[in-house]
C-alpha cells in the first residue's frame, strides 16, 4: 500500500488540493472523497465514496508530463497537475506546445507574432472523435506556428512555441 499524495490541480485560474491514496479515493479541497478507478487505457470510471453518492460517472483522460485533458460529461478540461510544493514555472519563459496523443489538427487559430492571452485557443485537435483545445498557459506572444489543418500530429511533437 502506498502512502497519500498530495497534488495541486490547476483549471486557468482556480486552484484545487487533491489528496489520493492506493484504495483510489479522492478528496478535493479537503471535501467529500470520491473512489477514482482505472478501467482501461486512459478511462476511468469514478464512484462516490459511500452508498447513495452520485451515480458512477466515465472519464477520458490524455497526459503529457503534468498536463491532463480530461472529457467529462461531454466537457475537456485541460489540467496542470503539480506535487504540492513543487514551483510553477515562472512566466515569460519560452515554451512550445504539443498534443496530449496522437491526433489530427482541425484548426490553427493564431499566426506567428499574434499576442494571446492565458486561456486563449490556440490549435484544435481531433482524437478519439473527441476535439481538444490546445491553450495558452500564459499571456504571451506566438513566436512559430509548426502545424496546419490536417496535420497528422504526434504527442510531445512541438505545434505552438510561445514567449
Amino acid at each position: 500500500m502506498t502512502s497519500p499524495r498530495a497534488l495541486i490541480i490547476r483549471d486557468g485560474d482556480a486552484e484545487r488540493h487533491v489528496t489520493t491514496n492506493a484504495d483510489g479515493a479522492v478528496s478535493v479541497d479537503g471535501g467529500a472523497a470520491m473512489v477514482v478507478r482505472r478501467a482501461g487505457r486512459g478511462l476511468v470510471r469514478i464512484d462516490g465514496a459511500r452508498v447513495g453518492d452520485a451515480p458512477t460517472r466515465t472519464a477520458w483522460i490524455a497526459a503529457v508530463k503534468d498536463k491532463r485533458w480530461v472529457f467529462l460529461e461531454g466537457e475537456v478540461y485541460e489540467l496542470e497537475v503539480q506535487p504540492e510544493g513543487r514551483r510553477r514555472r515562472s512566466a515569460g519563459q519560452a515554451s512550445s506546445l504539443a498534443a496530449p496523443m496522437p491526433a489530427t489538427v482541425l484548426r490553427v487559430k493564431v499566426c506567428a507574432g499574434d499576442v494571446v492571452r492565458r486561456g486563449d485557443t490556440l490549435v484544435i485537435l481531433e482524437a478519439m472523435k473527441m476535439e481538444l483545445p490546445v491553450r495558452a498557459p500564459a499571456d504571451a506572444t506566438v513566436t512559430a506556428v509548426r502545424c496546419k489543418q490536417g496535420d497528422l500530429v504526434q504527442p510531445g511533437v512541438p505545434l505552438i512555441e510561445i514567449a
